[in-house]
């Protein structure tokens, strides 16, 4: 893209045009290898979206939230989620590079805007891949009969079942993402062959009864107070409630997040076969699984008990199985929850290697990052990546944490989506594999359900988050922009 003004090429604003993005992953020293294939993808795309939500989420927003309902809830959220991943689709197909949205938002918005996102998706994909490094420690525990995988060393917790996991998935991602993929597609038949058997068994107790009032009467709910409650809630003075229209929204809030993590295939179109064709398939495919997958768990299980029976913070789909005196479905549970959250912290720790490589590459990280050598793949990123999230989820207790990265990711899908409209615009003449149908109408309903779902997380969450961008914002104006490649040849 051409460079019309001083202000335009030594400012905040500066664009990395398409055609240099590409040309960049034909340096020798950084180039990624092209493995992947568009089952690949969707492979990747399920199995990081499919974890063990699909076996506690489903139970509770049932009981606390929307009752029978939550099947619905989880249809609104999946058409949200498919606005963005439209838009996604297109950009993957116009920019196949690393970096999802780190990248797309170089092209559209500017280096200042893109550093942002990138900055955010370090956190997204960092936070995620520890809690749920955590997680899966947790179910190595009821599996093994032992209790959690912990020791203590004096004051401190080390969680040594999820620093496992961590190192073995790092060892895999170095050698390369075929492997990795191969890997994955191991793990996603055994959590889908056991919600094959949950399904199967779940509706020789179905009894449609069970799902009327299908939209429960609204419930006065217990909401946080001060900056617990949600952004909405404090802006408005709105109560808190449960089930009815209102709880039904909520639901679809809630259960929005069992989605996030499609958009990580997108940043391994650098290392896809034919990406233009490939990524859209994989990314709407993918999506439309597990679409499927958490509809049919949802209406399954508010078939088998009553939804009151699911109330409180313990219950999951195990419980309704012990509801019938079917103990033996904890230990089937456990082990699809332990297959799914395995590859879910792959392919998080996966996009997080890409966005740093993308970002090292670009100049706004130390340039010696993005070195992958003879295997193709970012071997010292994989390592500082497998460190720092092995400390983590080794040493840390998260908490309420957790939402940060809900709102990284809502961010994310909230620019890309307001990209689709501005690439459009400056750069009308690009080939693009895919095109989002009626634009601009879906961008916008992508950015606005994006927003509304943002607005329902907590004000703590939202103060951490500004609290994360201050922090970005230092390194940028500190490192980033005195370093950044395309500053310096502007500059020349």
């Amino acid at each position: 893209m051409a460079i019309s003004s001083s202000s335009r090429r030594d400012g905040l604003f500066r664009t990395k045009s398409v055609e240099q993005s590409i040309r960049d992953t034909d340096e020798p020293d950084s180039k990624l290898r092209k493995d992947l294939t568009a089952w690949d993808l969707t492979i990747f795309g399920v199995a990081v979206v499919v974890g063990a939500g699909i076996f506690t989420l489903t139970a509770r927003t049932a009981g606390n939230v929307a009752g029978p309902s939550v099947s619905l809830a989880f249809v609104f959220a999946a058409i949200a989620c498919g606005l963005t991943a439209l838009c996604y689709a297109e950009f993957a197909s116009t920019v196949p590079v690393a970096g999802s949205a780190y990248t797309y938002s170089y092209a559209t918005f500017g280096e200042l805007a893109a550093w942002i996102i990138g900055w955010d998706l370090i956190l997204e994909f960092a936070l995620a891949a520890a809690v749920v490094a955590k997680g899966w420690s947790q179910y190595l525990g009821q599996v093994m009969g032992t209790g959690p995988a912990v020791v203590e060393l004096g004051p401190v917790t080390f969680d040594w079942g999820a620093v496992s996991l961590i190192t073995v998935l790092g060892i895999l991602l170095a050698v390369g993402t075929k492997l990795s993929s191969r890997v994955s597609a191991i793990a996603v038949a055994i959590k889908l062959g056991v919600i094959a058997v949950v399904l199967v068994v779940g509706v020789t107790y179905f009894d449609k009864s069970n799902l009327s009032p299908y939209i429960p009467p609204s419930e006065p709910g217990a909401g946080g107070e001060g900056i617990r409650q949600s952004l909405f809630s404090f802006l408005t003075g709105a109560g808190n409630s449960n089930f009815g229209w209102y709880g039904l929204l909520a639901a679809a809030s809630l259960v929005f997040f069992a989605f996030i993590g499609f958009d990580v295939v997108a940043t391994t179109a650098e290392e896809t076969k034919n990406p233009q064709r490939n990524v859209p398939r994989g990314i709407l495919g993918s999506l439309l699984i597990v679409t499927v997958l958490y509809v049919a768990v949802s209406l399954v299980l508010t078939g088998m008990v009553p939804y009151t029976e699911l109330s409180g913070d313990d219950a999951t789909l195990a419980t309704a199985f012990a509801l019938h005196g079917a103990d033996w479905a904890k230990n089937i549970i456990s082990i699809g929850a332990l297959a799914g959250l395995t590859t879910v912290v792959m392919v998080m720790y996966l996009g997080q290697t890409r966005v740093l490589f993308a970002m090292a590459r670009d100049g706004l990280l130390p340039k010696q990052l993005a070195h992958t050598g003879s295997k193709g793949t970012p071997v010292r990123l994989t390592v500082i990546v497998g460190v720092a999230c092995a400390l983590l989820a080794g040493f840390v207790d998260f908490g309420t944490l957790e939402e940060m990265v809900n709102i990284g990711t809502l961010f994310a899908f909230v620019l890309v989506s307001l990209g689709v409209l501005v690439l459009r615009r400056t750069r009308p003449d690009l080939p693009r594999g895919f095109r989002v149908p009626l634009v601009p109408l879906i961008p916008i309903l992508g950015v606005l359900s994006c927003l509304w779902l943002m607005l329902n997380l907590s004000v703590e969450t939202w103060l951490r988050f500004i609290v994360w961008m201050l922090l970005g914002f230092v390194v940028y104006f500190a490192y980033s922009r005195r370093n950044s490649l395309l500053g310096k040849s502007l500059a020349e």
